[in-house]
């Protein structure tokens, strides 16, 4: 079997150089291979079983990772720190800070447990079990940040929201999270802490 850059015709050269010109597409990679990172690093753990990926296009199934622990299913949002955002504290330590993006990729109708629908691009609490915050942007290490759904903030309420009151926001997650290293609540490093 031939690799991507044979089937392509490109080197690696040329590909590290296509992807440093087009920051969408390092996204997009980036992303990817966090999904397959972590994946991999949850496969290593000898009491989790049924590992799977859902389709991105399966509305139906919210989460980019399934797996069964004692005998209950739970489902991962992979999310990556916005390159942009992020920032070395100190030189000299390893304290760093930074925003990831929390919300889905296009804008849809929800319902909330108070009966209304609303459209919005946020996710909801209880939609996924897990985000795994891939921190790589924190001096080039794969590591992850692991918090459970409902320790998540909420969207601070705003009236230019349109058609959103302010009860709603206790049903959903804000769409941009702070995050820090060394790591404080809601997150951890030990995806055992919140299982």
């Amino acid at each position: 079997m031939c690799t991507i850059l044979e089937k392509w015709e490109i080197t690696e050269t040329e590909l590290t150089q296509i992807v440093k010109e087009n920051p969408s597409l390092r996204g997009f990679m980036m992303g990817y291979i966090a999904e397959h990172k972590v994946r991999k690093e949850i496969s290593s753990y000898k009491d989790i079983s049924n590992i799977k990926k859902y389709d991105d296009h399966d509305r139906t199934h919210k989460g980019d990772i399934s797996f069964i622990f004692n005998s209950k299913e739970y489902n991962i949002e992979v999310k990556s720190l916005q390159t942009n955002s992020v920032k070395h504290i100190q030189e000299e330590t390893l304290e760093w800070s930074g925003k990831f993006q929390c919300d889905a990729s296009d804008r849809r109708t929800v319902p909330l447990p108070s009966g209304r629908k609303i459209e919005t691009t946020c996710l909801l609490v209880g939609e996924f079990d897990i985000v795994a915050v891939n921190l790589f942007a924190f001096g080039g290490e794969w590591k992850y940040a692991y918090a459970k759904n409902n320790d998540l903030p909420h969207p601070k309420y705003r009236k230019s929201l349109k058609g959103l009151l302010e009860e709603d926001m206790q049903y959903l997650i804000a769409s941009t999270i702070s995050i820090t290293w060394p790591l404080s609540f809601p997150f951890t490093e030990n995806l055992y802490d919140l299982l």
